[in-house]
């Protein structure tokens, strides 16, 4: 099993590298404060635990701010076993709370005297931006505190030198992601499935009544939870701060929710930030929401606010990922910290742990509530940042009751299917391609059943209302084939391009539409069909695609697989020492166990990317077997399914049976389909709905482009390479790559990319697991947007 740094260090990574020891008799503080959130746990464990393999001392602050001003008993070092099962966990087990005291200097003179006396100098806050400040301000004033403390005779010099810098790095725990500097903040996500949830199942009552809801959702002055939630369920109105309604919103919120129901819709959805404003500042209610509809439109109508559910329950997979990630960069910045270091935050760019100076957030973080007192709220949208923005632009286009009347000078036929295995999000991506197409002035055909249903004539032109409530369902509402075109014949698909006349495909699937696209574009000189502009959207469970860091369905399955570890693993609670061995899906990708094994805190997972042997399966067994001694009680040790085809899930179960005997049991599941199935998750529905977007705005432009009259009709032709294109999350950039490129980074044999970007994290999930192993430093120093 891999041990060593994977890829070539950075300079910033040979440091880390080469102080692994440095921070041997030094001490970190680790403490929650203000709200707590999903994830925060995670994030607690990763510091324990890379702070331990790294050298430190790990203290727990409990209570937060006010723990550390009372001291005593609030501050406890913390052991790698005292971590044990809590990455499952919501809240914070180490407690939160608001602190008056710490706002004064006196308390934090209490503070730091109990800082010191234990040898504290390092601290990690996870928090919001009150935390992070009241962080910051604390390190702007600990030499004077010291000074003080040792002229008082609290402390001693020996105990003022030892502690002489205090060094701080952040990491931003709200389910409001209102923090400036980072894409996400830990909770986010998971407050977003707790909202989708309960969207769903108000769906269903509403539509069986004919029922209205106005649902309100937290956020506080921050709008993102409610425009993520509108955008992955389709809503018919919104209300957020940083976007109020026009002047005369009332006449259009009933008009377009009149248009609906006449429309054949059999319910309203109107989603609220609670902070909710019109351009006058004032605040705009859920129940005036209601009275409205109610007293204008006689709809039966219901008002549901969710209020602490949101922050309540298990966290999510992208959470637990997050916190673990940001948790072990933290400690990492601090091993690399110098006297002078300023405080940062360790931030998401993308997909990629950075560090932003924290004080520069919190800045950017003002300013966006200056400019919404001014009444600025394009500056608002602005500062909020590219994501949310984006958001907000693709909910305007998709909040249409029907097509606005703008006709372009020429209509072309779209067509748009499913190819490969049925994965959450596709159809949420076929409903924003088909309203982005007749939106840009085209038609948009659906094609039944892949390339079989063309061969076969299966198609249907696609209007408004037609795509209406799919965006929460899962698999495949056009029906998923993995036959590709050169089975069926290309002369036979070129034929059915020419008799549907069309100028445009997208797809969305696996690696069967990548390789699709691909023998459609390799065949153009033969077959003129083919000179059209084609987009892949990938979407598959198995995260196995070329061009793109993130396929559509991959977060719902690893979310499946993590709640089914869950209970897994509480269904051994009345059990001592039982080990699980469970085989995931994702062909020879290793994906979904990586990363179900972070998000499940899992002991190994075996990838067919990294070569496992019986050295490893034994080494594994009785590194198991001496955790169990120290007080371990659940072992997860999670299989790839083609992992190897030698050392099968039923062998791997054997071995640990036999080896364990004694020691603990051992028990096997093969999950199967389950990871398939189920609604797709908050961000599947809103990465679909933005892929299917932009995928139709760039093939709309390649045909506007490159069309010409032929014949007494408009045809597209164009045969450049950048006319094929995959398009992929790549960091936070989306990004369109000629297929004809992906060929050479794509291993056929297997159906894998060449480079995949997270077996960084696989030393990551063997050293939370107590191995020995080295972990590549993320974070690199950058500047908020």
């Amino acid at each position: 099993m891999a041990s060593a740094v994977l890829g070539d260090l950075s300079s910033s990574n040979a440091l880390a590298a080469k102080n692994l020891r440095q921070a041997q008799g030094k001490s970190i503080g680790v403490f929650t404060s203000g709200g707590d959130s999903q994830g925060m746990n995670a994030a607690v464990r990763a510091v324990v635990r890379m702070g331990i393999h790294v050298g430190f001392r790990v203290f727990y602050i409990h209570e937060g701010y006010q723990g550390m001003v009372d001291g005593g008993e609030n501050i406890r070092e913390a052991t790698w076993t005292s971590v044990s099962g809590i990455i499952q966990q919501g809240g914070t087990v180490i407690g939160s709370a608001r602190c008056q005291d710490f706002r004064d200097r006196n308390g934090r003179l209490k503070a730091a005297s109990n800082l010191v006396k234990i040898g504290i100098s390092y601290l990690v806050v996870i928090g919001g931006d009150g935390s992070l400040t009241g962080a910051n301000c604390f390190r702007q004033e600990w030499a004077g505190l010291l000074e003080e403390l040792e002229k008082k005779g609290e402390i001693t010099a020996q105990q003022s030198k030892n502690c002489s810098h205090l060094n701080i790095v952040g990491m931003v725990g709200s389910i409001d992601n209102d923090f400036c500097g980072t894409d996400m903040t830990i909770g986010c996500d998971t407050a977003l499935h707790r909202i989708m949830e309960s969207v769903d199942a108000i769906t269903t009552t509403a539509q069986s009544h004919q029922r209205t809801f106005v649902m309100e959702v937290m956020g506080r002055h921050c709008g993102y939870l409610a425009l993520v939630t509108a955008l992955a369920c389709g809503a018919d109105w919104l209300f957020i701060p940083e976007w109020p309604p026009e002047a005369d919103w009332e006449d259009h919120m009933c008009r377009r929710l009149s248009e609906l129901r006449t429309a054949g819709s059999r319910l309203g959805i109107v989603i609220m930030a609670e902070g909710a404003i019109d351009q006058k500042g004032n605040a705009i209610t859920s129940n005036r929401v209601k009275e409205i509809i109610s007293t204008r439109l006689g709809h039966d109508t219901r008002v549901t606010v969710l209020g602490h559910v949101q922050r309540g329950g298990n966290p999510s997979a992208f959470d637990r990922v997050l916190g673990c990630r940001m948790g072990a960069e933290a400690v990492l910045a601090l091993l690399e910290a110098t006297p002078d270091t300023p405080a940062c935050v360790v931030s998401l760019d993308g997909n990629q742990a950075i560090r932003v100076n924290l004080m520069e957030c919190v800045e950017r973080t003002q300013q966006v509530a200056a400019a919404m007192k001014k009444g600025d709220f394009e500056d608002c949208v602005t500062l909020r940042g590219r994501s949310f923005r984006n958001n907000l632009e693709i909910y305007k286009i998709l909040s249409h009751v029907k097509p606005p009347n703008n006709p372009q000078q020429h209509i072309f036929n779209i067509g748009i299917m499913n190819v490969g295995a049925p994965a959450a999000g596709m159809n949420a991506a076929v409903r924003s391609a088909v309203r982005t197409s007749i939106l840009n002035g085209h038609q948009p055909y659906a094609i039944y059943e892949g390339f079989e249903g063309l061969a076969d004539g299966r198609l249907k032109k696609m209007n408004w209302m037609d795509v209406g409530g799919w965006v929460g369902t899962g698999g495949s509402a056009l029906g998923a084939k993995r036959t590709q075109p050169t089975k069926l014949g290309l002369p036979q698909i070129a034929s059915k391009f020419k008799e549907f006349n069309l100028s445009a495909l997208l797809i969305i699937g696996g690696f069967e539409a990548y390789d699709s696209v691909l023998q459609l574009a390799e065949a153009r000189p033969q077959y003129k069909e083919f000179c059209i502009p084609m987009v892949v959207i990938p979407c598959t469970i198995s995260n196995n695609v070329p061009g793109t860091e993130f396929s559509l369905g991959t977060d719902t399955a690893l979310n499946a697989i993590t709640e089914i570890c869950d209970r897994i693993k509480q269904s051994a609670s009345g059990t001592k020492r039982r080990v699980f061995v469970v085989e995931t899906m994702g062909g020879f990708c290793g994906y979904l166990a990586t990363l179900a094994g972070l998000a499940g805190g899992a002991d190994a997972a075996y990838i067919f990317e990294e070569r496992v042997g019986m050295r490893d399966l034994q080494t594994d067994v009785e590194h198991l077997a001496k955790k169990m001694v120290e007080g371990v009680e659940r072992g997860l040790i999670l299989r790839n399914e083609k992992c190897n085809e030698n050392y099968t899930t039923d062998f791997i179960y054997q071995l640990y049976c036999e080896e364990g005997k004694g020691i603990f049991s051992t028990r096997k599941n093969v999950l199967g389909h389950m990871q398939q199935g189920g609604c797709p998750s908050p961000f599947d529905r809103n990465l679909g709905t933005k892929l299917a977007a932009k995928s139709v705005a760039f093939l709309a432009e390649k045909m506007h482009n490159n069309y010409k009259e032929e014949g007494g009709r408009v045809v597209v032709e164009c045969t450049d390479e950048d006319t094929a294109c995959l398009i992929g999350l790549k960091r936070r950039a989306v990004q369109f790559s000629p297929v004809m490129q992906l060929k050479s980074q794509t291993d056929f044999q297997h159906r894998l990319p060449r480079e995949q970007w997270w077996l960084k994290l696989r030393p990551l999930l063997r050293i939370l697991a107590k191995h020995e192993s080295v972990y590549e430093v993320e974070g690199t120093e950058a500047s908020i947007e």
